[in-house]
């Protein structure tokens, strides 16, 4: 069998595990997320032995080790994924769920039903707990998933899908339903994105450069983000004893994820009593400052920006400043800058926060709040599968609600249409 047929019977198989999910049970469901659950903590030892192979053969790869520890499966990251499972089981399940009923003219009633989107390929990088935690939201919310991690944690996803695929049989539904493809050639990721007649929905996950790829070369509909290029304006009318602490967190809670802070906007009336109190407290935590001409000439931790450093995503220590004339200068500048990620607002005027709200696109719009909010746990969803900046059909973090369409249900007793 060759590698496109492999992948080919593959994808078949999830379409038609897939089908049998439509009537799996909540109760059956949630079993299997208990069964993964404790298998991950009964078979913990193999599990870390498979990752050791992964880890040995990124440090002879050379691998950074920042990239060394997004690979490393600790006891507390087992733990994690084993509290992550937990979260997902005691959410509601979205499958079935009918809202909107209404009775139309002729007697019929119209509603709406939310159901499964069928067959998510799943690729990502690096972090295997991924395995996990995809699989266990795709199956709450009724999907088969078929999931590609980075060659750099083979051994680790392929022992995961182990004890995923012993739960789902100790629950007897079809093992096809979670899958991860077992092989590191990159021409397996070039097929599977060919098989739009099995594939309803991929979803990268990982860097720029893997997300890219993808979209470029998928048949199937990707839903993903590019990059998370944030900002937070600070408005003439802000709290700045307030503005300080969200700024810092935002910046270097984790400066390496997707909705840490890359871009700082001021108000020109309160940059000359700002600028110096915040870029104080910025180079005391080791970031670098890029600036305007204006912020540079009010505080000298601002080293002059050059016109690439504008709109860019650091995902480090490092942050551009600039100073706005107005609301409009920095809507302007958001908008010609912005990933569509996150943005948000320093201000106590109610007004211009409702403008920021209104006018500002973005996955997700903060009011006096960090920028590292945009979470799915963070934001009462439980758990995501990733943040989406498309649009269609989903925009912002993707929980269990967000895995699932809606068809409609329409009830009658027996009418004809004229």
């Amino acid at each position: 069998m060759t590698l496109e047929d492999m992948i080919t019977d593959l994808a078949v198989k999830a379409k038609r595990g897939s089908f049998s999910l439509m009537s799996v049970s909540s109760e059956k469901k949630n079993h299997v997320l208990l069964d993964v659950a404790r298998l991950l903590l009964e078979k913990k030892g193999y599990i870390q032995e498979e990752n050791k192979k992964d880890i040995d053969c990124g440090k002879k790869a050379g691998l950074s080790a920042a990239m060394l520890d997004r690979l490393t499966l600790t006891d507390d990251v087992i733990d994690s994924m084993v509290s992550g499972l937990k979260e997902i089981f005691a959410l509601p399940d979205p499958v079935g769920k009918i809202a909107s009923l209404v009775r139309r003219p002729n007697g019929l009633m119209v509603g709406r039903m939310s159901v499964p989107l069928g067959v998510i390929a799943m690729i990502y990088e690096s972090r295997p707990n991924v395995t996990i935690d995809a699989a266990a939201l795709c199956l709450k919310a009724g999907n088969a998933v078929i999931l590609r991690g980075g060659s750099e944690a083979i051994h680790s996803n392929i022992a995961l899908a182990s004890i995923l695929q012993t739960a789902l049989d100790t629950q007897q539904i079809d093992t096809n339903v979670v899958q991860v493809i077992p092989v590191t050639n990159r021409q397996a990721i070039n097929h599977l994105l060919t098989l739009e007649d099995q594939i309803d929905l991929v979803i990268p996950r990982g860097g720029e450069g893997l997300i890219r790829f993808v979209t470029k070369n998928s048949n199937i509909p990707v839903l993903k983000h590019y990059k998370g290029v944030c900002h937070i304006y600070v408005d003439k009318d802000a709290d700045l004893e307030k503005a300080v602490p969200v700024i810092i967190n935002s910046k270097t809670d984790r400066p390496g994820v997707c909705n840490a802070l890359e871009g700082l906007l001021v108000h020109k009336d309160i940059a000359g009593k700002f600028l110096p109190v915040i870029t104080e407290e910025l180079n005391r935590r080791n970031v670098e400052i890029l600036g305007c001409r204006k912020s540079a000439a009010l505080s000298s931790l601002v080293k002059m920006a050059s016109e690439s450093d504008w709109g860019t995503e650091f995902l480090d220590l490092a942050l551009c400043v600039k100073v706005v004339d107005n609301f409009e200068g920095a809507k302007s500048y958001i908008q010609q800058n912005s990933s569509q990620h996150t943005e948000s607002i320093l201000t106590e005027n109610y007004t211009t926060a409702q403008r920021f709200v209104a006018e500002i696109d973005a996955s997700a719009v903060m009011v006096n709040a960090s920028t590292r909010f945009n979470d799915g746990g963070q934001l009462g969803l439980g758990a995501e599968i990733g943040i989406s900046t498309t649009k269609l059909h989903a925009y912002g973090p993707m929980g269990l609600e967000e895995l699932t369409t809606r068809k409609f249900v329409v009830y009658g007793q027996g009418q004809v249409r004229n």
